[in-house]
Order: structure tokens, then sequence, then C-alpha cells
């Protein structure tokens, strides 16, 4: 059920933060049970993930080691997992807010089809990750009816699509030759192509970000334009993550870079004070 990766959640909590209603409870409580929602169903993603990739995990140095892929538990026991937490998070989701509960119904349908198809294809794989990142964010709006701005949105999916493209590169670099036998669409890569999409990505994140720092088109939706003071931090932060990835050759599990590099945490913990000192 990947705990490290729990942290992807956080992106649910966007909209409460920058809509300044981080302290008050009837905005809180909504919000964290999206959290849970969103947490139930992507465990349940996981498990799903791992049932009918079993096969192809064993030949993967890493993933060898998970319990499905290392018999340490039966396949029956995950799909009847899998089931009931499909089943609690679409189902909290729609008491807490009908709008959630389609939203977290679509975030399940996508990766359902995903895993069992479409992360096949080239491109098509990475959006459809990235797609999820989105999905949470506007989970988070939709269940506390606040405006997000666009800028935002477009900076998460982005961000989420640049970490995507960023696993899939290393992905192909550590694999080689046995890229394709763990991942077919690793096949229809290549190294210099996805070097080109990170690039394009890079900038596209940055700008997006500074647009909506900035509250550039917003038309004073935007909850403080000194949330320019909070670019170098992102800046940095996208830097830093590409000098671990192209000197390190860290990256094919962002949430690892995460959890282990300590100068991309102090960024990112100096960016949530700064912006909750700005906003509050």
């Amino acid at each position: 059920m990947r705990p490290r990766q729990w942290v992807k959640n956080v992106f649910v909590l966007a909209a409460l933060i920058f809509s300044k209603h981080l302290f008050e409870w009837p905005y809180l409580i909504p919000t964290l049970v999206a959290v849970g929602c969103f947490l139930a169903v992507s465990c349940a993603v996981y498990l799903l993930n791992d049932i009918l990739d079993v096969e192809r995990d064993r030949l993967h140095p890493q993933k060898s080691s998970r319990p499905l892929a290392a018999g340490r538990i039966p396949v029956t026991v995950a799909t009847i997992v899998s089931i009931i937490l499909f089943a609690a998070g679409i189902g909290a989701s729609y008491a807490a807010s009908p709008r959630l509960g389609h939203i977290v119904a679509l975030y399940c349908v996508l990766n359902v089809i995903y895993s069992g198809w479409l992360k096949r294809f080239v491109l098509i794989d990475v959006l459809i990750v990235a797609f999820g990142f989105l999905l949470r964010a506007l989970g988070g709006a939709v269940v506390i009816d606040v405006h997000i701005s666009t800028w935002f949105i477009l900076c998460s999916f982005t961000l989420a699509l640049f970490l995507a493209t960023v696993k899939r590169r290393q992905e192909l670099v550590k694999l080689d030759d046995g890229a394709r036998n763990h991942r077919e669409s690793l096949e229809q890569y290549s190294v210099a192509y996805l070097d080109q999409v990170i690039s394009v990505l890079t900038s596209t994140t940055l700008v997006c970000y500074a647009l909506y720092a900035m509250g550039v088109g917003e038309d004073g939706a935007n909850p403080s334009r000194d949330m320019q003071w909070t670019i170098p931090f992102v800046l940095y932060g996208i830097l830093r993550y590409l000098y671990v990835v192209y000197r390190q050759q860290g990256g094919e599990s962002p949430t690892v870079v995460i959890w282990d590099d300590r100068p991309l945490q102090v960024t990112v913990l100096l960016w949530v004070l700064t912006s909750v000192l700005i906003l509050y």
C-alpha cells in the first residue's frame, strides 16, 4: 500500500491552504476527509497495480521484493483488500460531497484503466499519472467549495508530469535492455527524447508558478501577490531535483528523493513556512 507514497495526497490540501482557511474547522474537516478518501483509493490502486504486474515486478531489481512479487502475501488477500478500499474511498467521498465523489470515482476509473491497459502507451502513461495529481488538487477545492487559481492548477499538472517523466527516464536508464520486460511503454521512449520533454516541463512549471505567485490574469482571485517571494524556493527545488537526477542518478521514485535528499527537504519546508507566513 506504499506508505511512503502517501505524501502525494498533500495536493488535496492546496486549496485549503491557499484559500486562507487552514485554521477553520468547517473547512479543515471536509478537506481531511477528502485526503482520507484519496488515500484509500490510491492504496487500492497500488494493490491492483501489483496484482496485475506481479510477474513483471519479479524481473525488477527493487520491485521484486514487494510482498506480492516475493510471494509473502496471497493475491486473493490483496484483491479483497483492494475492493474494500475502493468501496470505502468512493462511498466516503460521495457522503462528504457529490462533486468530490465524482472526482474520486473518475480517479478510480482512470487508474483502473491505466493499470490494465493505458500504461502500455507512450505519453498516455505519464499524462494519466499527472492527471491523478490534478484530480487530488481539484478534489480538495470542490469539497470546501473554494476558488483555485488556474495557474496553480496548471503548475500542479506540469510539476506532476515533470516528475512522472523523470521517473520514466530513470527507469529506462537503470533497467537498460530489460526495460520493456518491466514496462511496455519504455520500449517506445529514448533517453534523449525524455531529456527534451523534461527541459520543456521544467520551464513550463516555473513559468506557471511565477504567474500564479504574481497573480497574473486572476482578477484579484490570488490570495496574495507577495507569494512572488516564494519563487526562489520553487526554482531551487526543481533545479536541485534535476541535480539529484543527473548527478546522483536518483529520481526513479520521486517520493524516495523527497524523503532522502536533505537540501530538498529544507527547501520544501522553507517554501511551506514562507507561504503560510505570507498568506496568514
